[in-house]
């Protein structure tokens, strides 16, 4: 409950103080009587009209104690929340080529890195659609764009190479970023992006780099581009079996080298923001940056419907002071 004349509530103080200079001043006033002795008095007990003849006075104070509630106008608040929300659909294109499992980015290689950051920043959004492409030799959608973050993130934890999921291993950047933007292009979606996550260079598919470009361009999309994993020479694991069947784990000498180049010109030429991910805790700094850069647009309108209290206040004054002074002009009536 709030009030809308707060201040008139100052006027029960002086009313307070005439109903206690009164009682006390009627108390004083009461007349007196000299007698030898008051054995008798004392037999005689105060009869109703005695007891009850301060009464019609206190009703009176009270309908005008109550009147004084009402013209404060007590009222009901009752606040309604209108959010608006503009989304921003985000399609995440992930490189699952054999060199992913290069032991450089904790906690364990890089395609494990990269897919727990992915998770940690699916968890922080709230009203995007987020989608999820893969791509190798070759490119597949694992999810189209949707709002069950809880099926995107299982899917997530299912990733694997390109030798483990049996598709063809090499890098088709040009293949992957028509995938993923073919994904937006019917988005409704202000906010388009692509955040296009690799550690290699084009070797494979059947559209080149430029093309992939062009068409992003074409359909309005943004591309936050980030690099994975050091340059230079490292060693990439291969898993064979023996002859009882059981997995070994060998090393091959590998050149690691990210086209950093292109992956800029695909950022810069869509208004996004190219990155490099070295280090173990680089790549959870990177996705921190575009959530930051790309947040959700939410507007709140805030609505206060208030409801008059005081209309009972007032009936219930008016009511209490005419018995009052009802009972103070009949049965209570005091005669001098």
């Amino acid at each position: 409950m709030t009030y809308h004349s707060l201040w008139a509530l100052w006027f029960l103080v002086p009313l307070a103080a005439i109903v206690f200079w009164t009682l006390v001043r009627k108390k004083k006033k009461n007349p007196t009587l000299q007698v030898g002795s008051v054995e008798i008095l004392k037999s005689i007990k105060p009869t109703m009209k005695t007891r009850l003849m301060n009464v019609p006075f206190l009703l009176k104070a009270l309908g005008i104690a109550l009147a004084i509630w009402a013209l404060a106008r007590p009222q009901e608040m009752n606040t309604r929340i209108r959010k608006n929300v503009e989304g921003i659909d985000i399609v995440i294109a992930l490189d699952v080529s054999d060199s992913m499992l290069i032991e450089d980015m904790k906690p364990l290689n890089r395609l494990e890195a990269a897919k727990e950051t992915i998770k940690k920043f699916i968890e922080a959004r709230s009203s995007d659609r987020i989608g999820l492409v893969i791509f190798a030799g070759e490119s597949f959608t694992l999810i189209p764009p949707t709002l069950d973050y809880q099926l995107i993130i299982q899917r997530v934890g299912e990733i694997s190479s390109a030798s483990s999921a049996k598709i063809k291993d090499g890098t088709a950047l040009g293949v992957a970023l028509a995938n993923a933007s073919g994904r937006l292009k019917d988005s409704q979606a202000k906010s388009r992006i692509v955040i296009f996550m690799t550690d290699g260079e084009n070797n494979s598919g059947t559209i080149d780099p430029e093309t992939g470009l062009e068409i992003a361009k074409g359909y309005g999309i943004k591309i936050y581009s980030i690099g994975i994993g050091r340059d230079g020479p490292t060693r990439i694991p291969v898993y064979t079996r023996d002859i009882f069947g059981q997995k070994i784990k060998t090393y091959q000498p590998f050149e690691s080298a990210v086209n950093e180049d292109l992956l800029s010109r695909m950022a810069s030429d869509t208004g996004g923001k190219f990155f490099r991910a070295t280090k173990e805790n680089s790549l959870e700094s990177v996705f921190k940056e575009i959530d930051s850069l790309e947040k959700t647009k939410i507007d709140v309108n805030k609505f206060t419907n208030y409801t008059e209290l005081f209309p009972p206040y007032l009936r219930w004054a008016l009511i209490i002071y005419l018995i009052g002074l009802f009972l103070g002009r009949s049965w209570l009536r005091r005669v001098p």
